[in-house]
């Protein structure tokens, strides 16, 4: 599966980099977002479902001292490393592989930017972010755009209300 990370380690402990961008990927996968929300369920939804998740992340820990912002890079590598595992699993090229990954940081960047704009604006600023980038031509109803601008603006106060120094431990909760 596309963005199914898989820690070969020999040791069953995970860093809390690692347990946090776990539960970005398991959040990014529940079906709420393809059944509710209309996200299509394709790669590129997933992949816009995790830059989701990921911005949530670095939005919270954004300018929260030196070792926020090393755990914020730690993940996007990891993030960026399970991409480039993926691609490979997929059997995209190695020659390809670091023009693919190029691609997907700088889309990463682009819509991370739109969905951050969006959640400091209007709804109906979210709302274009996610038309233009998740729902790009598919058909999307009204309503499923409101619950899903709805769902970002509410995971993102949630996000806010939980203690930073939990996160660098590894304690992220993702659950409204």
């Amino acid at each position: 599966m596309v963005f199914n990370h898989i820690f070969h380690r020999t040791d069953p402990i995970m860093t809390p980099v690692e347990v946090v961008y776990d539960s970005l990927i398991k959040k990014s996968r529940e079906t709420i977002f393809y059944r509710d929300y209309g996200v299509p369920d394709t790669i590129d939804g997933r992949f816009d479902m995790i830059i989701i998740h990921a911005m949530l992340v670095f939005r919270r820990l954004r300018s929260r001292g030196e070792q926020a912002e090393i755990m914020s890079q730690n993940i996007f590598d990891l993030m960026f490393q399970d991409m480039d595992r993926s691609l490979r699993e997929m059997g995209v090229g190695d020659l390809s592989v670091s023009k693919q990954i190029k691609k997907m940081a700088k889309a990463f960047y682009g819509r991370a930017s739109m969905y951050e704009e969006g959640l400091d604006g209007s709804n109906h600023t979210l709302a274009e972010a996610l038309i233009a980038n998740v729902y790009r031509s598919s058909p999307v109803e009204e309503n499923e755009i409101k619950a899903f601008t709805e769902y970002l603006r509410g995971i993102d106060a949630y996000l806010k209300k939980q203690s930073v120094e939990h996160i660098l431990m590894g304690h992220i909760d993702f659950r409204m």
